[in-house]
């Protein structure tokens, strides 16, 4: 998807179930598993940041980056104050040239995010060298059984992504899943650590 298209999704995005069902699911398997208090937070994708404003009162910051103008708008009109946002896609350059950014983190998230980037090994390259030591990178994303499906990723894609990063103490789950029946899709998550 471009970033326009994204921004044709802004105004309707937080009040869709299954997005406020995602993030609710996502922070719990996030809580469940870290402890978040007083982390500086990278929200990496944030969109509206309904993941962002359940985040917000455990971190002591939190950077939200999103590519979309119109998300980054709404999640600015949340006003939570100890939230900055950052309209770009990650580049090189963008770390190099963000203060924000090079100051470092506790914990980077992305929550249904990391499908959507160009090159999917490199964002996770850059995602683990903006993490400060021992912190952690945690990415949900649907899960898919082989390389074969459209979309998602697989367990082994997501390790061997994060182990090519250099993270450490690497665990892949499957907390949730999303919707009802046959149309039941897995959730996967993968956590790793910067030593």
């Amino acid at each position: 998807m471009t970033d326009n298209s994204w921004d044709s999704y802004a105004e309707g995005w937080d009040s869709n179930s299954d997005v406020i069902t995602y993030s609710e699911r996502a922070f719990r398997s996030l809580t469940e598993t870290l402890d978040c208090k007083c982390a500086r937070i990278l929200d990496f994708g944030s969109g509206t940041g309904l993941l962002t404003e359940r985040l917000s009162p455990l971190a002591s910051s939190i950077v939200a980056l999103d590519p979309s103008e119109k998300m980054l708008a709404v999640l600015d009109a949340k006003q939570l104050g100890n939230v900055t946002t950052i309209q770009s896609s990650l580049t090189r350059e963008l770390v190099d040239e963000s203060r924000q950014l090079q100051e470092g983190f506790d914990l980077i998230v992305a929550s249904s995010a990391l499908a959507f980037v160009p090159d999917y090994r490199d964002t996770i390259r850059l995602l683990a060298k903006l993490l400060n030591r021992n912190g952690r990178l945690v990415q949900w994303d649907w899960l898919k059984e082989d390389s074969g499906e459209d979309t998602g990723f697989t367990r082994e894609g997501i390790a061997a992504a994060f182990r090519d990063a250099g993270l450490s103490h690497i665990q892949v789950t499957v907390p949730f899943s999303i919707g009802t029946g046959e149309n039941q899709m897995d959730v996967v998550m993968g956590t790793g650590t910067n030593q």
